[in-house]
């Protein structure tokens, strides 16, 4: 088999390794047949709805349209998936919030081990049960039970109990993924949910273009070309890091002298990845899902109401919130990845510094000027490419995108780039496992 001696495997390695090594081999396969196992599971139907009058009231609510895409049509096909991975995405957003307030969670995070983080993905199940449960039957007594074919009264728990084990047997398989397969399993659930509503799109699009005559064809002209710019720069972001010098200090060992050596500490422009875009997706869903379900009748329905048609995407008010929630969850994430404390601490304890920067107090403060300078140019930049192409969707007046626009496509470009690095990762430890039994 060829192996190549630089850094990063060579496409021809790659390929090679992932059709003949037996471990990354059965990787790829496991990942493959849970996907494919939870594509099938999204077409096992709920029962007792009568789902062409369902079908006919969803056509045309965006918020429904939106959610159809994270659940890979789970809801416009009303599959015992409906649910998807959503309320996981939801539970670890409140776990990753109350981590942060709570010193007894951030003490399980920080100084237990993988015996407190395991600790933790307990309490984030418990939570995202009990959030399907809530889900689910808010989805059930606001949304399905008018199209009951049944009797009523037994619909509701037969349903919100089937959505409920459905969402956990989502959950279970993402982590699944995420332990034997490849990549984050959550992420690629999502992902491949994105890519099934591609086809049905790409098809509305160009019915769109043929119809609408030379300005139509214009418009898609436009609208496509802006979100392939949008992904190089998306590349660009997701690959981009800044290296710090770090310079070894001399040490002898016995008679022998190590002389100082250098390296870099890579710090990602974008360190959480495509995660704050996820989680601020989930929250400006919230209110619309909320004002779907509970439609417009009370105080606190009409104050919904008025805040998911604030929400739409296209207006200022979205772009705004949007743009916030994305640099808060840019810095939460940096602030969990990246400890300026405990790196300084641990480059004193192993006598490294940084050119120029004292070891201790003044290298933590460096590094949070750093970090902090990084994580907002990357969520300024995040933000940019989430809103450009919705305002250029209502600008261009083509629709067939909405719902897949920037956030759909930082997903699955995001997505993309973190499973491609794994599948590197895995080449490389098989390259130096076959040059260690040579």
């Amino acid at each position: 088999m060829v192996v190549s001696r630089e850094k990063t495997p060579t496409a021809q390695e790659t390929f090679l390794q992932m059709a003949q090594a037996a471990g990354l081999r059965g990787r790829l396969l496991i990942t493959i047949g849970l996907l494919i196992l939870i594509r099938f599971g999204i077409f096992i139907p709920i029962p007792g709805i009568d789902r062409a009058k369902f079908v006919a009231a969803i056509s045309n609510s965006p918020v429904l349209g939106f959610l159809d895409i994270f659940t890979g049509g789970g809801i416009s096909t009303l599959g015992i998936f409906a649910l998807g991975i959503l309320p996981f995405i939801n539970a670890s957003i409140i776990m990753q919030l109350l981590t942060a307030a709570i010193p007894a969670l951030e003490d399980l995070q920080k100084n237990e081990g993988e015996a407190g983080r395991r600790k933790i993905s307990q309490i984030t199940r418990y939570v995202a049960a009990g959030w399907a449960v809530i889900q689910s039957t808010a989805i059930t007594v606001g949304l399905l039970r008018e199209y009951a074919l049944g009797d009523p009264f037994w619909f509701v728990p037969e349903t919100v109990l089937a959505l409920t084990a459905g969402s956990m047997f989502v959950m279970w398989v993402s982590e699944l993924i995420t332990e034997r397969g490849i990549g984050n399993g959550a992420s690629l659930l999502i992902f491949v949910n994105i890519v099934a509503s591609l086809p049905r799109t790409l098809g509305q699009t160009i019915d769109y273009a043929q119809t609408g005559g030379r300005q139509a064809v214009a418009q898609v002209v436009i609208l496509l070309l802006v979100f392939l710019v949008m992904i190089v720069g998306i590349v660009f972001v997701q690959e981009g890091t800044r290296r710090i010098p770090i310079i070894s200090a001399r040490r002898q060992v016995g008679r022998k002298l190590y002389r100082e050596r250098t390296s870099y500490l890579p710090l990602r422009l974008n360190q959480g990845g495509v995660m704050p875009i996820i989680f601020a997706s989930a929250v400006l869903i919230l209110p619309q899902s909320l004002a779907g379900f509970f439609g417009s009748e009370g105080t606190v329905s009409q104050v919904l109401v008025q805040v998911a048609n604030a929400l739409r995407p296209g207006t200022w008010v979205y772009v705004g919130v949007y743009s916030a929630l994305i640099l808060f969850f840019s810095y939460f994430y940096a602030s969990l990845i990246v400890n300026p404390e405990d790196v300084s601490k641990n480059l004193k304890k192993m006598g490294s510094s940084i050119p120029g920067i004292r070891p201790g107090e003044k290298t933590k403060e460096y590094l949070e000027g750093v970090l902090n300078r990084l994580t907002f140019l990357g969520a300024v930049f995040l933000s940019f490419v989430a809103t450009v192409p919705t305002v250029v969707e209502g600008a261009t007046g083509v629709t067939t995108f909405r719902g897949l626009g920037a956030t759909s496509l930082l997903i699955l470009v995001g997505v993309a780039i973190d499973t491609a690095k794994q599948i590197q990762t895995y080449v490389i430890s098989q390259r130096y496992e076959g040059m260690i039994k040579q």
